[in-house]
């Protein structure tokens, strides 16, 4: 038996020492848990605080928008003019193609509809 004592006394050092850097790590780790708490609610407060000026600033730049577009859009309101958009360089929408003038656009001819097997 006295040969075991020096080993269960070395194995209860470890033993120790294990329990002591464990409770360290813990500690680390519930610091950092309270750090990283902080952050979070700093941040969800930021990103509220930087939402609301977003928001404010997209709502008076529509209306600044808006006031600048009426006298575009004002004949066209009063069907007195053209619609705004076309001005600008974009063509107006052209009106689908008839099925006839499809013809020469490489399209195969339509067959011709059968007729039913007369009876004899």
């Amino acid at each position: 038996m006295p040969a075991s004592l020096p080993q269960d006394t070395e194995l209860i050092e470890k033993h120790e020492g294990i329990l002591g850097r464990r409770a360290e790590l813990l500690e680390q780790m519930e610091s950092l848990r309270e750090q990283l708490k902080i952050q979070r609610r700093q941040q969800v407060k930021e990103s509220e605080v930087a939402r609301h000026r977003n928001s404010t600033l997209l709502q008076t730049r529509y209306w600044v928008s808006v006031e600048e577009c009426i006298p575009a859009w004002e004949p066209f309101l009063l069907g007195k003019g053209p619609h705004p958009t076309h001005g600008l360089g974009q063509p107006p929408m052209r009106a689908k193609q008839k099925p006839s003038t499809a013809k020469g656009q490489g399209l195969p001819p339509r067959p011709k509809p059968r007729t039913a097997p007369s009876e004899r």
